[in-house]
């Protein structure tokens, strides 16, 4: 009985310590595959296809150079070794007639006017703009920063084509056609919510703002039009075309992301799809359940607070500097 016992001991400590080595050497291979890729990180020039932007953050007192409660500023991307960053000039979906057009113009030149105060007065010598990619190698290859510029629907095209030229001399090197609403010129994915369409695709002048595109070397960006409006783009487009920031809807059915169809499509166009990490876009159902019970426990405590929640639709509706103190004083309020 005594050399049983002695012999399971032995065993159980023998066992022990196997699982300890085990433990120890994936601790070590772990680190090695850790090491690599920032080796490899550290190597490649790296670049972000989709980063919005507030024209708040680029004045003379608060800017860029600072570290700003946003996703990206420069010593953000300097800590976390992103070289490229693409600043996005957005501009939300409006009623489509002449004011709108003006409007939705006036706002993208704001932004367009902003990442040139960054990168030509604020902080000229910490980033640079690239137009091309033989820019972005120089521009990395001297130690700085390099910005591009993507837009982020072309409603502030309006029903005048010549500003595709003069978005391009501007220095955008992408654009989607649509953003969540249909434009003037595509569909949006959001018509997948009640099946209503506005050119079922492309409008005409859609059509032709490809060819612009083209001509004038602005990349087509699918990540948010309807599935006809980007098969219809890339049938037409004679460039590759790119998803500045999508998912795959094998993985998460959602309007937002490509099926097996587009996918296959953009490999055959020589296209490049950049995946995104947005957790509505990656797991649906977990993200609207998480949202909802964080949505109610936020509205319950700031009622106690005097704070008065807001719904994201209501949220974009606002004008920008009064969505700027809105969600300056959202996040402080969250933290």
């Amino acid at each position: 009985m005594k050399r049983f016992l002695s012999a399971l001991v032995a065993t159980a400590i023998l066992l022990t310590f196997s699982g300890v080595n085990v433990n120890a050497q994936r601790l070590t291979d772990e680190a090695k595959l850790v090491a690599k890729a920032k080796k490899i990180h550290a190597k490649v020039i790296t670049l972000d296809t989709h980063n919005d932007i507030n024209t708040a953050n680029f004045t003379e007192t608060v800017n860029y150079t600072q570290n700003l409660p946003t996703q990206v500023n420069l010593p953000k991307m300097k800590q976390g070794g992103l070289d490229v960053s693409w600043m996005i000039v957005y501009t939300g979906q409006g009623e489509l007639n002449e004011a709108g057009y003006q409007k939705a113009y006036q706002n993208a030149i704001d932004k367009f006017d902003a990442i040139e105060r960054l990168t030509k007065k604020i902080a000229p010598d910490q980033i640079e703009l690239a137009l091309t990619s033989n820019d972005v190698r120089r521009i990395n290859k001297s130690g700085k920063l390099v910005a591009m510029i993507g837009v982020e629907n072309a409603y502030p095209i309006g029903t005048d084509l010549s500003r595709i030229k003069d978005f391009a001399e501007r220095g955008a090197r992408y654009m989607s056609l649509a953003h969540n609403g249909h434009s003037q010129l595509a569909d949006s994915n959001t018509g997948e919510r009640d099946n209503v369409w506005l050119h079922n695709g492309l409008s005409e002048p859609g059509k032709k703002a490809i060819y612009e595109m083209n001509k004038w070397g602005i990349m087509i960006d699918v990540s948010h039009p309807s599935k006809q409006a980007n098969i219809q783009a890339i049938q037409l487009s004679k460039a590759p075309v790119i998803a500045s920031h999508s998912s795959a809807r094998a993985l998460c059915d959602h309007s937002r992301n490509l099926d097996d169809e587009q996918l296959e499509l953009i490999k055959k166009n020589g296209g490049v799809v950049q995946a995104v990490a947005f957790r509505g876009y990656v797991n649906k159902e977990k993200n609207e359940l998480r949202s909802k019970l964080s949505t109610e426990i936020l509205k319950e405590l700031a009622e106690k607070e005097g704070f008065k929640m807001m719904e994201r639709a209501d949220i974009l509706k606002l004008p920008e500097n009064e969505r700027t103190e809105y969600m300056t004083k959202l996040m402080a309020f969250r933290a």
